[in-house]
């Protein structure tokens, strides 16, 4: 469990949210799935949701905007940054895409929405009021983000270029992933998108979120009117699967495996 007050070092994952095509929707499935209390930030925030867990903040969730209108609903990671409007330039220079220069967010907050040269695209985060998450690798909280791309070598030139990460190699011969690390400590994921991946899904951030049971967690998601993309499965880090919400966002669920003594 991690729990924040202060803002999230740069270049971590700080939040998520959601952009739906369904607002009333997506407030019934993931109440329903992850039991989040969700407060209306009202008129002035374009009736934006947070979603918190015990009074913490965990994600956010909001309907398109004039403009969005059939765009698919998705889920968006942030990565912090100290001065946002510096990220920019450097995602420009590394061959990004800044899609919606840095403005200011109310008093919460400063941001930007950027593309990768390999075509996933994040939002940038520099925290005033709302420093992001308040809450992760907790039941009902992100606890892992993580780049899925057809072009490995180019997203970690990027993504080094960016945000100073250094890289620890996981993978073998058949699959390329690695850690995204801060001072020696990772902090989210690479990987590249398998082959059986139908080629029009474009290069994406996934977001994790920690469940009590995987497998339950799953069937909930379809009760609730969403799809099972992957069943849940045992890996080193736990068991997971993946899931899309009624209006087709994609987000994996985990039950962590258990810490590692000392």
């Amino acid at each position: 469990m991690v729990i924040r007050d202060t803002p999230w070092p740069a270049g971590t994952p700080c939040w998520v949210d959601l952009m739906t095509s369904d607002l009333d929707a997506a407030k019934e499935f993931y109440t329903g799935l992850f039991g989040w209390n969700l407060t209306d930030t009202g008129s002035e925030g374009g009736g934006y949701l947070m979603a918190d867990v015990d009074g913490k903040s965990v994600a956010g969730l909001g309907g398109q905007q004039p403009g969005q209108e059939g765009h698919p609903s998705v889920w968006t990671t942030y990565l912090a940054s100290d001065d946002v409007d510096a990220t920019c330039a450097k995602v420009s220079a590394a061959g990004g895409i800044v899609l919606a220069p840095p403005f200011d967010v109310m008093e919460v907050g400063r941001m930007a929405i950027v593309q990768d040269p390999t075509g996933a695209t994040f939002g940038v985060w520099q925290a005033k009021a709302h420093i992001g998450a308040e809450l992760a690798n907790d039941t009902g909280s992100f606890n892992w983000n993580e780049l899925m791309t057809r072009d490995y070598d180019r997203a970690k030139t990027f993504y080094g270029e960016v945000f100073g990460y250094t890289f620890s190699e996981l993978g073998d011969e058949n699959f390329s992933y690695c850690t995204l690390d801060l001072e020696g400590r990772p902090v989210g994921g690479l990987g590249t998108l398998p082959d059986e991946v139908p080629k029009e899904v474009p290069a994406h951030w996934r977001v994790y979120f920690a469940v009590d049971d995987a497998d339950k967690s799953l069937a909930r998601a379809a009760e609730l009117g969403g799809a099972i993309l992957r069943p849940a499965e045992d890996m080193p880090y736990g068991r997971w699967g993946d899931a899309s919400d009624g209006q087709g966002a994609m987000f994996a669920l985990i039950k962590p495996a258990p810490a590692p003594e000392g």
